[in-house]
């Protein structure tokens, strides 16, 4: 058996949703499939709350992994995209039994909730456990994310790093962004969830464009707020078409505070991956662990708080801009390509 017949990889399909949330894991596993794994489907066919949808949800997935157990063979490589969102009937039992039989796991991680701290429960602990158990190798974040991953014990010689999500599109003709001293902000406008966005009008005269659902209609009352609406995840690209794409989250423009904006000390955000793969430079929090990657590309800029933006903006200059989109210009090369997760993947594989 050679390689290329003994890889595989467990992908879910969810419900057809209009957000981004589930993109990341679609590239990856597109990504996967291009070098040779070969797909396992575990299928959701309803999200619907009810108790008939929720035993139905489950007699779905004990067949698919009652099935999944039986389709991959002894002493194969097995990617798995951590964590697992949803409880699934026998997946543990089918995956330690797999384990068993000398198949050997790759774990992409896109979250760690015991980091991101404002999720993490039982259920999550217990998600993370078990990928320490299955793992041969994981594949983490960044450099920070791997330091942190040493200090719970696992093994640096089996920790790679991936530098950034790949953000998969279409658009491959690269069009230069128009030069704009303003802020764009793709994603959740949920103004609890993210309360930062609620004191974007403290930054005027800067001009913030917003995208995406939960927009808060008392931001109109900012003259330097504009709303263009909500858009799904291989459209977004083609609204962002000059300025700056905003790396942010927590509860302060000052500073990324609070639960949600100190998990950027750790993880990449796909914001940054939509925006570079758009062709738009950055600005950053300069803490965040993927403002080294920003700083090394030069596709950007790192501010300790957003009240710095305005003198910043002013002495940026239109050749100034040019550079550093000439710079995202090599990086979104990579990005749509999938350029950064095909390299993790073979490291990973040469690794095991």
């Amino acid at each position: 058996m050679n390689m290329a017949e003994r890889l595989y990889q467990i992908v879910e399909t969810e419900p057809r949703l209009n957000h981004a949330g589930s993109k990341a894991t679609a590239d990856i596993a597109k990504i996967a499939g291009r070098i040779g794994f070969q797909n396992v489907m575990i299928h959701m066919d309803s999200d619907s709350p009810s108790r008939f949808a929720k035993f139905q949800r489950q007699v779905v997935y004990f067949r698919d992994w009652r099935k999944a157990g039986k389709e991959i063979p002894d002493h194969s490589i097995v990617l798995l995209q951590h964590p697992f969102h949803h409880r699934q009937l026998i997946r543990n039992k089918t995956l330690y039994n797999l384990k068993e039989r000398g198949v050997r796991f790759i774990c992409l991680v896109h979250d760690v909730e015991k980091l991101r701290a404002f999720r993490y429960n039982d259920y999550y602990e217990h998600e993370f456990q078990t990928m320490m158990d299955l793992a041969d190798v994981i594949i983490v974040h960044n450099n920070v994310m791997k330091g942190w991953f040493i200090k719970q014990g696992f093994d640096p010689k089996r920790l790679v790093t991936l530098q950034i999500f790949d953000y998969l599109q279409g658009k491959q003709e690269y069009s230069m962004p128009h030069f704009d001293r303003s802020l764009n902000i793709a994603g959740n406008l949920d103004t609890i969830k993210c309360k930062y966005i609620s004191q974007l009008g403290q930054i005027a005269p800067v001009k913030v464009n917003l995208f995406g659902p939960n927009f808060n209609e008392d931001l109109k009352k900012y003259a330097n707020i504009n709303y263009h609406g909500s858009f799904p995840a291989d459209e977004i690209p083609y609204r962002l078409t000059d300025g700056f794409g905003l790396v942010w989250d927590g509860d302060s423009i000052d500073g990324c505070k609070g639960k949600p904006g100190q998990y950027l000390r750790f993880n990449n955000p796909h914001k940054l991956s939509l925006y570079l793969s758009s062709g738009l430079p950055v600005v950053i929090w300069s803490k965040a662990a993927e403002a080294d990657f920003v700083i090394k590309n030069k596709v950007g800029i790192c501010v300790d708080s957003l009240y710095q933006l305005q003198p910043l903006f002013d002495s940026i200059t239109e050749s100034d801009y040019q550079r550093m989109c000439q710079n995202v210009r090599q990086v979104r090369k990579n990005l749509i390509s999938g350029h950064y997760g095909k390299t993790a993947l073979r490291s990973a594989l040469e690794m095991i």
